[in-house]
């Protein structure tokens, strides 16, 4: 009977946190997101079972979790610089026709598991590869070379080539306010000219929520609401 009434207990509590914390797919945790999931349920689990032990000691320790968890996820909600260092930062694999050895090594991946990666995304064939990307949330993005890209009905309708061309990989200059230089610095711009664009186009950076700018030196802003 104790342990049907902590059980209870505990799926009330769990269910409480879930609502607090959010929802995410399965494949869309960080690895921040599945050691706190994995804490919480030790938790919960050894309060229901130890008996012997008060059941408040475990409502302490998972409301005292669940509250640094959430203020985690609230300060990197607002603040891209502890986002980075929670969530970590997307890692390039694969570009330019060669792989990143230096990023595989801080990843633990091999060649075999992008390879792997990129056959279930449906590229057999290295040579159609343009880019490869390690996301914080474990999961392999990758970009098709411009000739490699598939072919939709719609692109039958219209100038097949031009509608290709809009398909390349975009370097996420200005994210939540903040620029990255590195970001810049690879869609050859500098600091000098993303000024004169901002005062040209009437932008502030603060109020920037994403600044792309891709391979063709098209340039996307979406402004925070």
């Amino acid at each position: 009977m104790e342990i049907i009434f902590r059980s209870i207990i505990m799926f009330i509590l769990l269910f409480l946190i879930v609502k607090l914390l959010g929802q995410k797919q399965i494949k869309n945790l960080t690895l921040y997101d599945y050691v706190s999931g994995i804490t919480i349920g030790s938790i919960a689990a050894d309060s229901i079972i130890s008996i012997d032990k008060p059941i408040y000691d475990g409502i302490i320790a998972l409301t005292v979790f669940a509250a640094i968890s959430y203020l985690i996820s609230y300060l990197s909600y607002y603040n891209h610089t502890i986002e980075k260092i929670m969530n970590g930062n997307p890692l390039v694999l694969y570009e330019n026709n060669n792989f990143n050895y230096k990023n595989l090594a801080i990843s633990k991946l091999s060649v075999a598991n992008v390879l792997e990666n990129c056959r279930l995304k449906g590229c057999f064939d290295i040579n159609e590869l343009d880019c490869a990307i390690l996301e914080p949330s474990g999961d392999i993005s990758i970009l098709l070379k411009e000739k490699s890209q598939p072919i939709t009905s719609n692109d039958l309708k219209k100038d097949i080539q031009k509608k290709i061309t809009k398909q390349t990989l975009n370097y996420l200059v200005i994210v939540d306010g903040v620029l990255n230089e590195l970001e810049l610095k690879k869609a050859n711009k500098n600091k000098k000219w993303l000024t004169q664009y901002l005062k040209e186009s009437k932008k502030n950076i603060e109020n920037i929520s994403l600044l792309t700018i891709d391979k063709n030196n098209k340039i996307s802003v979406y402004i925070k609401n």
